[in-house]
């Protein structure tokens, strides 16, 4: 039996946007004391699948891609937008009960991890409890079946389905739209804004019984990938903002919901 604890945010009534958006600041690779404000960037540390699908985690492990750039732009942004005091950032593998001091989850190229049973269970658990996981940066059919092969072993019992374009937590705070593909910098090396067979961008989730977004899913588009390179003028800042904007929103939705 995996044993659990929950921090008191995740049960208590929802907060107003106005009260909600957090960011953290980059200064280590490990989950750091017990949250100290509302919101904490926090990444998911998982174990490669072994599958090498060509660009990955250029041998330092699929998860750290874009860290630390990724944390760093997107606080500037959300500094920017808001007026709410930021936590420490963290990095927390499913096996470190502290995943349950941090209601919002970021995993990174999810077409390459692998959770074992106990894992799964660690993140169904979390997930159940009022967590939120926004997944981002797989692309195509290959990387689709190395996430749900993982993804499955969390939820068996429910669909993926795609996010209907009337959904909360696509007009939370900003009205954003389902038809712009975010590409990585890789895709516009060769002047296209897909990668692999990721031709369409799609955003689906998982939803739990009372209809609450659990996993936010990012499939065929790469916004971590605009915000590290939010400070390239090769990079088009147009994706850059609706980049932000979809992590505004999924933040609020998650610390409201």
């Amino acid at each position: 039996m995996i044993e659990t604890r929950i921090d008191a945010r995740f049960a208590r009534p929802a907060l107003t946007a106005a009260a909600v958006m957090v960011i953290a600041t980059v200064s280590g690779e490990t989950a750091g004391d017990p949250p100290d404000a509302e919101f904490h960037f926090t990444r998911l540390q998982y174990a490669d699948s072994g599958l090498d699908f060509g660009f990955g985690g250029f041998g330092r492990g699929a998860w750290r891609v874009d860290y630390p750039e990724a944390e760093i732009h997107f606080r500037e942004a959300v500094e920017r937008l808001t007026r709410v005091e930021f936590g420490e950032p963290n990095i927390v593998h499913l096996r470190d009960d502290r995943l349950f001091d941090y209601p919002w989850l970021y995993a990174v190229e999810v077409g390459q991890w692998y959770l074992d049973d106990a894992e799964a269970a660690q993140l169904r658990e979390y997930l159940l409890r009022g967590g939120f996981l926004m997944v981002d940066d797989f692309h195509g059919t290959r990387e689709w079946r190395g996430f749900v092969a993982s993804m499955s072993r969390v939820f068996p019992d429910r669909q993926i389905v795609e996010i209907e374009e009337d959904d909360e937590v696509l007009h939370v705070l900003y009205d954003v739209d389902q038809l712009t593909q975010i590409p990585g910098v890789a895709a516009l090396w060769r002047g296209v804004t897909y990668e692999n067979d990721g031709y369409t961008p799609h955003w689906r989730g998982i939803y739990d019984d009372e209809g609450r977004l659990m996993v936010a899913i990012n499939f065929n588009m790469d916004l971590g990938d605009a915000w590290e390179h939010a400070n390239d003028p090769g990079y088009p800042a147009p994706m850059t903002a609706l980049a932000y904007r979809f992590a505004v929103n999924y933040v609020i939705y998650a610390m409201t919901h």
